[in-house]
């Protein structure tokens, strides 16, 4: 049925431009993508500004959760730098970072450490309370029997509270995924002059909406395959539990 719809919804769409109902200028269409995709590959110029975004957004996605990880962990050892941190990671996180963009620019300069600045700050915070509240939630009487046995806080850390927090460490991954790839974008709006953000500002700009769409499309796509490669993950650590 997904598959069906897909069709239907691009075959509409050429339909409707092909017949005038919709200006193919202002929309595009599937056909004109295309042809605008293999005129963009014959010099590689649309596969280097992919590749560009998606090693942009790995990287940022690397650093949320380690950062993340790392930072909850501290925070479930010492529950008295959560009570310090807490109302700064709730305000930072719902602080709009488009707005601290112009900061970024003016602090770190116009180029890719702005970028994978301003895409992780998108996720990072959430990410933080994401892990932070899975860990905390750890089963209190498995923790007083590790306890019993003899038990130290890195035996409950590393061989409990990891372990049985691995569905919501699989759950933060998979929406910090797309997070960072949003934040990438975001980045690549106000300080790029390569990647799939910036043809899309640029496309705009010039008024190449094929330029566009066709970013957004592959934008889509990339967010399909990375999330795809999460479930890859989460599949096999569950088979080798």
């Amino acid at each position: 049925h997904r598959i069906f719809l897909a069709v239907a919804f691009i075959a509409l769409w050429e339909i409707t431009t092909r017949t005038g109902l919709i200006d193919s200028f202002i929309f595009s269409s599937p056909g004109r993508m295309i042809k605008c995709f293999v005129k963009l590959s014959e010099d590689g110029m649309i596969y280097r500004h992919m590749w560009i975004t998606i090693y942009e957004t790995l990287i940022c996605f690397a650093i949320v959760i380690g950062v993340a990880f790392f930072t909850a962990s501290l925070m479930w050892w010492c529950r008295g730098i959560f009570d310090v941190l807490e109302p700064f990671l709730v305000l930072l996180n719902s602080l709009p970072k488009s707005a601290l963009a112009p900061v970024l620019i003016v602090w770190l300069g116009n180029d890719v450490k702005t970028i994978i600045v301003a895409a992780v700050s998108v996720a990072v915070f959430g990410a933080i309370l994401s892990m932070y509240t899975g860990f905390i939630e750890t089963d209190t009487e498995k923790i007083k029997l590790i306890q019993t046995l003899g038990g130290t806080k890195k035996h409950i850390l590393f061989l409990l509270v990891i372990p049985s927090s691995l569905p919501v460490i699989i759950n933060t991954m998979k929406v910090n995924l797309g997070l960072s790839l949003v934040g990438v974008i975001i980045g690549e709006f106000l300080a790029a002059k390569e990647g799939l953000g910036y043809l899309i500002i640029y496309g705009s700009q010039v008024f190449k909406m094929d330029w566009v769409l066709l970013s957004i499309v592959i934008l889509a796509l990339l967010s399909i395959l990375l999330y795809l490669i999460i479930r890859l993950i989460e599949k096999k650590l569950v088979t080798s539990k």
